[in-house]
């Protein structure tokens, strides 16, 4: 226990705590001056509010892959369960850059998004579309494992008793899977509000439209303004808490509600 304490006091706890005391060095006016300021705002709406809506598509979408990857068979399905830890393994340097490259007004989906008057890259949009990439694998391997060990015989079972698809999906699998694609939610929201490398580069970087939060802290550690850095850290840090905090609460809950084996 002692061992366990101290290494997560190194790790974890002595960082945190100094974010908090670097930013004591603004007084109460200072501090609310630079978080309620029209750019950090605006660079803290674009991070936690495309973070958020990219984890809900995550959700939806990562639910459909997993329930492919395990319930179907057909050629290629390892390889693309191969592919889903991709954004795992790539650098998102290199993430940011090859997104940049296909959603450009040039690139290969760019182009005929383009034509159709959808511009992506270097605007929020693409900052959407970077958000997706690196958090899908969240979703995905969170919630296959609970999908795997899931019986079909219960499906069958509620099938010959004479329940429809819908019924069954509602009442017999989402119930079972809930807990998992709470987490899987939480850990792409986490993933996508602190991601940098691979959103600044098909973000566009303007303040108070395509500027996120995790950028504005590195231009102001830049301008020498540390404290300032540490306000923004110190907002961005909390609300996450409080966002994953609620997440696994109903975890919790979902997981309470599931009757016993």
């Amino acid at each position: 226990m002692g061992l366990t304490l101290t290494w997560l006091s190194v790790i974890v706890l002595i960082p945190l705590a100094g974010l908090f005391i670097k930013s004591m060095e603004l007084s109460l006016d200072q501090f609310w001056g630079i978080i309620t300021s029209r750019r950090t705002l605006s660079a803290l709406r674009v991070s936690f509010g495309l973070a958020f809506a990219a984890a809900c598509v995550n959700l939806v979408m990562g639910t459909i892959i997993v329930w492919v990857l395990v319930r179907y068979r057909f050629p290629g399905r390892r390889l693309f369960d191969a592919i889903v830890d991709v954004p795992f393994a790539l650098p998102t340097a290199v993430a940011g850059v090859a997104l940049t490259s296909l959603f450009a007004e040039k690139g290969w989906l760019g182009a005929p998004l383009a034509a159709l008057g959808l511009k992506v890259a270097f605007t929020p949009v693409g900052i959407f579309v970077a958000m997706i990439f690196i958090g899908i694998p969240f979703v995905v391997r969170t919630v296959q494992p609970v999908l795997i060990d899931l019986d079909p015989e219960l499906e069958e079972a509620a099938a010959s008793l004479g329940a429809g698809r819908w019924h069954i999906v509602t009442k017999v699998i989402l119930p079972s899977l809930t807990p998992a694609l709470l987490t899987g939610l939480a850990l792409a929201f986490a993933r996508a509000v602190g991601e940098f490398g691979s959103v600044i580069f098909i973000a566009g970087n303007l303040p108070n439209i395509s500027e996120i939060a995790p950028l504005l802290i590195v231009i102001r550690l830049s301008e020498y303004r540390y404290a300032d850095a540490t306000a923004i850290a110190v907002v961005m840090l909390v609300a996450s808490f409080v966002i994953i905090f609620t997440v696994n609460r109903l975890q919790r809950w979902a997981q309470s509600r599931m009757p016993a084996n």
